[in-house]
This record gives C-alpha cells, structure tokens and sequence, in this order.
C-alpha cells in the first residue's frame, strides 16, 4: 500500500510518523526486513483472533488502512496532529470514508473510548520518555490481546552503522529515547501483561501478550 510519509517532521519537538519509508523502499534489504515484520504481525493479529483493532501510534496509517481493506473494525490513534492528518490524506486517496483516526496521546487513552479486543502498539514504546506509565495506561484498555515491537538493540543502531545512517548519533534513529535488548523488553513487558509468544523479526523485538490474571 503507498501512503503519504511525514518525513520525520517534528511537532513540539518531537519526532513524528516515519522519517523514512520503509514499506515503500526499494531497498531488497529493507524489504526482507519489513517482509518478516508483517508476517510475524499478521500472524499475530490472527493469533488474536479479534472483534476490533485500535493501533496506538498509528502514523501515517498503514496498518490500519491495510487492515480495513481485509474487513477488519479498526481505528488508530497518534499524538501528532500533523501526522493525522496525513493518515487521513491517505484514507481518502484509498477512498475510506469512514473515520477512522485520531488525534489522541497514549498517556490520555481512557478505557472507556479506546479499549478494543486487540491494541496494537508497534514502534511507540521506543519514542517515549515514560514508557512504563504508556504501558500503565495500555493496562487500562487491552481487552484481550496486546501487540507490541520495538527495535532490538543493540542490532538496530549497528544495522543503520553499516549502512552509513545516523553516524554522529552512533546509529541512533531520530527520536528514539529508549534502548531494549531482547532480554530486558521481555523483562519490561512481563511487568504489565502476560506474554504469550516471542517473535524476532530482524531486527525486532514483537510479542503478543494478554492481560495479568489477577490471583
């Protein structure tokens, strides 16, 4: 699917949508890579089995667009108004005409407006400077099932070293705070939820997770 990117822009100095387009690249690297982060969210997704879909940091809206065109009930949200926007832009070029995003941060979701069977929440975690209250608030609306990736470090910032991005920031994508090994996300996560499976798309860390069973 062709969407309309941000570019990376910033909004209240922070970085929004993807800076760069990694579903459109031509790149046989990049599209091996991005070949292994679909099917191992899609086999998630069908893991789950879900009624409805709600993806936290929707962006520009691939995923969710995508997932309309299957027949799926789903909706995004992203804090960045300007990236909406354009998730919008791209829902009409498609000819959506439902509503389907929001303007919403992940520390406002509340669980009776944005709960759904399954929250997805891939590539958001890493952006944050409080992840563990996000994932407090994710707590508040999963449903049943719980999605989450983030770049496995650190692979990632040595994968953008190889190939010449991001040099003076030793590999560092624009905007990522945070940093996880494999290890230390399964760690993180098994704090909130339970965590069903692993999956380790290169170079990436997916899980697919429920919510704590209370004793």
């Amino acid at each position: 699917m062709s969407i309309k990117i941000s570019g990376g822009i910033k909004e209240n100095g922070i970085v929004t949508g993807n800076a760069y387009d990694k579903y459109g690249s031509s790149n046989p690297i990049v599209k091996i890579m991005m070949r292994g982060f679909e099917t191992a969210l899609l086999n998630f997704v069908a893991k789950a089995n879900p009624n409805d879909i709600h993806e936290i940091g929707c962006g520009e809206g691939h995923w969710v667009l995508s997932w309309h065109e299957m027949g799926m009930k789903v909706r995004g949200s992203d804090f960045s108004k300007n990236v909406i926007e354009l998730a919008n832009e791209n829902a009409r070029k498609h000819g959506v005409t439902a509503e389907l995003f929001m303007a919403k941060s992940i520390y406002e979701l509340e669980a009776n407006s944005d709960s759904a069977d399954l929250i997805v929440c891939c590539e958001v975690l890493e952006h944050l400077e409080d992840p563990n209250a996000a994932l407090g608030v994710l707590q508040t609306i999963v449903k049943q099932h719980l999605i989450v990736s983030v770049p496995r470090e650190p692979l990632w910032c040595s994968l953008n070293l190889v190939r010449g991005k991001y040099v003076r920031n030793w590999g560092n994508t624009p905007g990522h705070l945070q940093h996880w090994s494999k290890r230390s996300f399964i760690k993180l996560i098994s704090k909130y939820f339970d965590i069903i499976e692993v999956s380790s798309p290169l170079p990436w860390t997916m899980l697919l997770c429920k919510p704590l069973v209370e004793n």
